[in-house]
């Protein structure tokens, strides 16, 4: 969608109304379900009770917000319509801009290279790598943890630095990333309830691929989902970027047990359209009956319910994959909210985020169970919705394994933290690049990962060298 900002000739709730409707038209673009279109409640009374407490001091000013268009375009009509009411009880001008997410890195770099920009920024994969130009945020985070309790791990190490004891991100909230599958095409091997191991979908998706012709959707190309595929199957296979202490480890004769997996697996049962493919395309093409698999959160099969129901209730989830090593999956989305050290209503932005967490119930409810929290405390009625889901999916109990997700996610650094080397690693997308290299013959598995790890080691040296990485 077309960026907004300083626009002239339109009020500020005039462009608080355009960028939600400009976030509705890109979500249906990218495969997301719309407004119109979408599956609709089962029980009005499910919504959840909006709360609102006073802020701590008097607000006043503006507040500019930068995010971006959400996956489920129901979010982004119930949020701008939320934060204008708080922003009309406390005596603050707020507008948001919504952005696609794969722009939300280079807008957020411009603005703080060039010290002036929005307030407040959210993006979707981990921030650290603006620690330096970024308010600490652990006074929020106490905050919150004062009045909702133990923040998850994931989300805490997904926004503390432990070598300089800041908070770089506020993280109230993260999404799972497990494995979608087409149960029709995995009935016809045998598998109804999709692969349970990697070893099962390459027997699985080769089977599919060599009956039907309909390949597997493991992406291994610069975006998000390839990312989050490449550290579930590396840490399956027992390697890893670092070791918890911060110190670099690709190299190991795991990591390129896994990269000779993914060689095995794109030429049995992918096609070379993976290597092209953008955040929305593994979406695209489950629902389009062109991929029998992917790795991504639920928005594919929400969009599906949307738009047409018999896919949607075709579409079904696993938990991570077991490998050799470890059954584990990254998370698909970590919201991160950064405050640049140029806001000129930090104080604004900070109460904001409190009673956006606050009305987490809310966050989870209208992102149709995308959205999950990051104080569980906050969203009781959670398991429940997981259970009987309120947006009419079959069966009702579909997303139940979600309840435990959190025993098979983890953060972009595991078993470290999300440091500023491991974020640079992720933006700069150095182990889909890896595993890309090997899978199109380009070079051995082995060459491929000693080649990630040179470039793995010049980060981290970067980094070390300015006391943000331990190791």
């Amino acid at each position: 969608m077309a960026e907004r900002f300083d626009t002239p000739g339109i009020s500020r709730r005039g462009f608080l109304s355009s960028t939600a409707l400009a976030a509705g038209a890109y979500g249906a673009l990218a495969g997301c379900a719309s407004e119109s279109s979408g599956p609709q409640a089962k029980n009005t009374g499910n919504a959840p009770k909006e709360v609102f407490t006073a802020p701590a001091k008097k607000l006043s000013g503006s507040l500019s917000i930068l995010m971006w268009s959400h996956f489920v375009p129901r979010h982004d009509k119930w949020f701008d319509t939320f934060v204008s009411d708080w922003g009309k009880k406390v005596g603050v001008d707020v507008r948001v801009d919504h952005i696609n997410t794969v722009d939300v890195p280079r807008r957020a770099a411009s603005e703080i290279q060039a010290g002036r920009g929005h307030d407040l920024i959210q993006h979707i994969a981990p921030f650290s790598q603006y620690e330096p130009s970024v308010l600490d945020m652990t006074d929020l985070v106490q905050e919150a943890t004062r009045r909702w309790g133990q923040q998850l791990e994931l989300c805490r190490k997904s926004s503390y630095n432990p070598n300089t004891k800041k908070f770089y991100a506020y993280c109230p909230g993260w999404s799972p990333d497990p494995g979608d599958y087409r149960k029709s095409m995995w009935q016809k091997v045998g598998m109804p309830n999709g692969p349970s191991s990697w070893d099962d979908l390459l027997r699985g998706a080769a089977e599919i691929k060599k009956q039907t012709g309909v390949p597997c959707g493991i992406g291994l190309s610069p975006e998000t989902d390839s990312n989050m595929a490449a550290r579930a199957l590396l840490w399956s296979y027992g390697g890893s970027v670092q070791d918890q202490n911060e110190r670099v480890v690709l190299n190991s004769d795991a990591t390129v047990a896994a990269v000779e997996y993914m060689a095995r697996l794109f030429k049995e049962a992918e096609t070379s359209e993976v290597f092209s493919w953008t955040p929305a395309s593994n979406n695209q093409a489950l629902i389009a009956g062109k991929s029998s698999y992917i790795v991504n959160s639920i928005s594919a099969w929400r969009t599906a319910m949307g738009t047409n129901r018999a896919i949607g209730d075709d579409i079904f989830f696993v938990p991570a994959l077991r490998g050799p090593k470890a059954a584990m999956a990254a998370q698909h989305v970590i919201q991160q909210w950064i405050v640049p050290k140029y806001a000129g209503n930090a104080d604004a932005a900070k109460e904001f985020l409190l009673h956006y967490t606050a009305n987490f119930p809310s966050v989870s409810y209208y992102s149709e169970l995308y959205d999950l929290p990051g104080w569980p405390s906050l969203v009781p009625q959670l398991n429940g919705w997981l259970d009987d889901d309120p947006w009419g999916a079959k069966p009702a109990n579909k997303l139940g394994l979600l309840k435990t997700a959190t025993s098979w996610s983890a953060n972009i650094g595991y078993p470290g933290p999300s440091n500023p080397a491991i974020g640079e690693i992720f933006n700069t997308n150095v182990l889909p690049t890896m595993f890309g290299r090997a899978a199109r013959g380009q070079t051995s598995p082995r060459q491929a990962v000693a080649e990630a790890e040179q470039r793995v080691n010049a980060i981290f040296k970067n980094w070390r060298d300015r006391g943000l990485v331990g190791g």
